[in-house]
């Protein structure tokens, strides 16, 4: 019998057995059920029954196949309650337990599996493909993969599906709309530790991410000292977070930032550079990046410079720059033929105007250099497909989007987290960039949340949904546990607003709060007695909501670097939650014509000096500063309480007078 045969085989007896509705143990037949998938995927189509993986499953993985795809499935299955896992080296006519096939399509058990069952195997670079099979309770899942990375990118798809009680038979197409998708670490300040990045790449891979860039802007050995070489210690950390980064299928990227010194007409600081990318190259780096970002190109930084490419000036910089990169590009190539092209961060990295230094770029820089670009602005409220398009025609190829969000680094972000859904990047974005990479908070853990956002979006941007996404990453950060997740939903609210380098932000402050809030105002505005009691029972709830969620980060099943990290806005947020306590005891106290409302009010006061009175780690962020949690939202609701209702035997306060004490 050919291996085909035996295949099809295998599937007739499995038909043959039962495609099923699932039975419970009542006897009554259950709906199959889409499951929630994130990055959502470019096509799922339900069939028909489902799997339960039970204590003992069957795996088979041809030779070859992904070391480390084969080992996360392993995982997977201990953490869904799996005791005994066999192997095996084909399938079986008749599955008496769930068998899970992994693979690359163009093996031959692979191949075939899906010819079986009639399913289409996607094709495109990152991609894969899952069907399932239920006989019963059991079953086939295959996953196959177009390459090693579509087939660790389906492997964690089928970690999704495995934290479900049961599986659906089902099909999965799906492949990602941008090359790159990702993180780099380019902020100012105190830059991530290696236990930090460590994380953070395995953490990239749960999303299907392929991309970190390794760029702190206080890392002096790769920009104030940049012609350095890295002690041996550091080297040798650096070689244990990329073998990180090559087991979650992440392409590590080492940047170098050498404008503020760099004369671009010295052999030697070529050869600098080269010398500098050889050593990270010894450490398994194959993809390298030279930042020229935060620099002037109104001087140049050596007399040979404007021997070589007369005054200075931005037409002259491009020039400059361009030489100096298509000679880097070339040293890559020659040593490291399997090296990814290069990537840069112009000068003038964000809007898209036309100017003489994009124009000497576009002319004169190698086609194959790979260009960042941060939007129409240093942090854009958004981008549309027609920016990026110009942004092509400006750099003279599809740029590789370089987003500023949600760092953390700038004055206008002082005392805040950004917490907010990853949106107003228009749907389509795919087809004009090469990818996209998240610039990152100081903050690691609470920087997932965005990430995700960034990630989904770049993954599939047509069926991108920021609020699920959002909540998606609080599931993630919680570990499934439906209460952490809401106290973190609660506290990324508080988060919620995100600024630009002008005054107006581009996400607004506390939006659930406010409308919770709002509609307090609006009942002891215009409600009656009924009214005004039912709300103020609402405000209560929501006020120790509030107050009792940063415990629950602390103690619950989320990662202690989240709550770490977080601390001191956990506990800013625990006293304006206590402060909304005593607001909504001293408007139920006036509601009732009660004497106690002014020593409530008054202690409310008092814990919201005490809120805005707490300031960010020293030395975590670039600057720092008091902590914002909610601010304009729940500091204003405090202050004007007194005024929003008064007992009928108390003297009347207004909000004038209110808001001086």
């Amino acid at each position: 019998m050919t291996r085909r045969m035996a295949i099809t085989g295998t599937y007739a007896a499995l038909i043959a057995t039962g495609l099923a509705t699932t039975v419970s143990a009542q006897g009554a037949a259950q709906p199959v059920t889409m499951p929630a998938i994130f990055p959502a995927p470019t096509s799922v189509a339900l069939r028909t029954g489902t799997i339960t993986l039970g204590r003992s499953v069957v795996l088979v993985a041809p030779t070859g196949t992904d070391g480390d795809s084969v080992t996360l499935v392993r995982e997977i299955l201990r953490a869904a309650g799996v005791t005994t896992i066999t192997t095996a080296r084909r399938l079986p006519a008749a599955p008496d337990r769930p068998h899970i096939l992994l693979g690359t399509g163009d093996t031959a058990i692979v191949r075939d599996a899906l010819a079986s069952t009639g399913t289409v195997r996607d094709t495109h670079p990152e991609g894969y493909t899952i069907a399932t099979l239920a006989a019963g309770n059991s079953g086939i899942i295959t996953l196959a993969g177009q390459d090693a990375d579509g087939l660790f990118h389906a492997v964690q798809t089928f970690r999704q599906l495995a934290a479900r009680p049961v599986l659906p038979a089902l099909v999965i197409q799906d492949h990602p709309a941008m090359p790159m998708r990702g993180t780099i670490e380019g902020f100012y300040g105190k830059p991530w530790t290696m236990a930090d990045r460590t994380k953070h790449l395995d953490f990239l891979a749960t999303v299907k991410a392929n991309t970190y860039v390794y760029s702190p802007k206080d890392d002096p050995y790769a920009r104030d000292r940049w012609r350095e070489a890295y002690p041996a210690a550091t080297l040798s950390a650096l070689g244990t977070l990329v073998a990180t980064a090559r087991r979650n299928h992440v392409d590590f990227v080492y940047a170098v930032s050498p404008g503020p010194s760099v004369c671009f007409s010295d052999p030697a600081d070529a050869q600098a550079l080269e010398h500098k990318f050889a050593a990270l190259r010894s450490i398994g780096v194959h993809s390298f990046y030279v930042a020229l970002d935060d620099i002037e190109y109104t001087k140049w930084n050596c007399e040979r410079d404007k021997a070589s490419f007369g005054p200075s000036g931005a037409e002259a910089a491009g020039i400059a720059q361009s030489r100096l990169l298509n000679a880097v590009q070339a040293d890559l190539l020659a040593k490291d033929p399997s090296s990814r092209p290069l990537i840069m961060v112009p000068t003038e990295y964000y809007d898209a105007k036309e100017t003489p230094y994009k124009a000497a770029l576009r002319k004169y820089l190698d086609p194959r250099v790979v260009v960042q670009w941060t939007g129409t602005d240093v942090v854009p409220p958004a981008i549309s497909i027609a920016d990026a398009k110009t942004a092509t025609k400006a750099f003279g190829r599809k740029t590789l989007l370089w987003d500023n969000y949600p760092v953390n680094d700038y004055a206008q972000t002082t005392g805040r987290l950004l917490l907010a859904p990853y949106a107003r990047r228009e749907a389509g974005l795919a087809g004009e960039l090469t990818g996209i990479l998240s610039n990152p908070m100081n903050q690691e853990a609470p920087s997932r949340v965005a990430v995700t956002g960034v990630a989904a979006f770049g993954w599939n941007d047509k069926d991108y949904d920021a609020d699920r996404t959002w909540q998606f990453a609080a599931r993630e950060l919680a570990g499934g546990d439906a209460r952490a997740t809401a106290a973190l939903l609660s506290f990324f609210d508080t988060q919620h607003l995100a600024p630009t380098f002008g005054s107006q932000p581009w996400q607004p402050q506390a939006p659930r709060l406010k409308a919770q809030l709002d509609a307090v105002r609006l009942a002891l505005a215009e409600g009656d007695a009924a009214a005004r009691g039912l709300a103020l029972a609402d405000l209560a709830s929501a006020a120790d909501t509030l107050a009792a969620a940063p415990d629950t980060i602390r103690s619950g099943t989320i990662d202690p670097g989240f709550a770490d990290q977080a601390r001191p806005w956990l506990d800013a947020m625990q006293l304006w939650g206590r402060a909304l306590q005593m607001t909504a005891a001293g408007l139920d106290a006036a509601n009732r014509d009660g004497a106690a409302a002014p020593g409530y009010f008054a202690e409310a006061r008092r814990l919201a000096a005490q809120a805005a009175a707490v300031q960010t780690i020293p030395g975590a962020t670039r600057f720092d500063g008091a902590i914002r949690v909610a601010d304009g939202v729940l500091d204003r609701f405090v202050a004007e309480a007194p005024t929003l209702i008064v007992a009928a035997s108390a003297p009347a306060v207004s909000a004038s007078a209110e808001a001086v004490r």
